[in-house]
């Protein structure tokens, strides 16, 4: 089994855990699109408590990668919602989780066709 396929089965296992409807083909898909930050232990996660991220978040995925011209205000609060359904508590919000739970959201799994 390789690396990315090893992330892929850990990202599919945490969605279950966590009650997160998701399909393993789209984790599998985003996951490749993530490339390499999968590999480094600070970008593999979100920090919903770091506004920094969360900006780049909405700036270089919501808007340029998926194509959103959604206000800052409901992008936002896709954000929040998603940091809620991942946990507050838990320290492992995956960016691969963190991205498909916002593709889902706003209907855009057709980019990862």
């Amino acid at each position: 089994m390789s690396k990315r396929d090893e992330k892929i089965a850990q990202y599919t296992s945490a969605a279950k855990d966590l009650k997160l409807d998701l399909s393993d083909d789209l984790i599998a898909k985003v996951t490749v699109g993530l490339g390499p930050s999968i590999y480094k232990k600070d970008s593999e996660t979100v920090s919903c408590t770091q506004a920094s991220e969360l900006d780049t978040v909405k700036k270089n995925f919501l808007k340029k990668k998926l194509g959103l011209n959604s206000s800052d205000e409901e992008l936002d609060a896709a954000i929040k919602k998603v940091c809620e359904a991942m946990g507050t508590s838990n320290r492992n919000k995956y960016r691969a989780l963190f991205y498909a739970l916002l593709t889902k959201d706003f209907n855009k799994e057709s980019i990862y066709a």
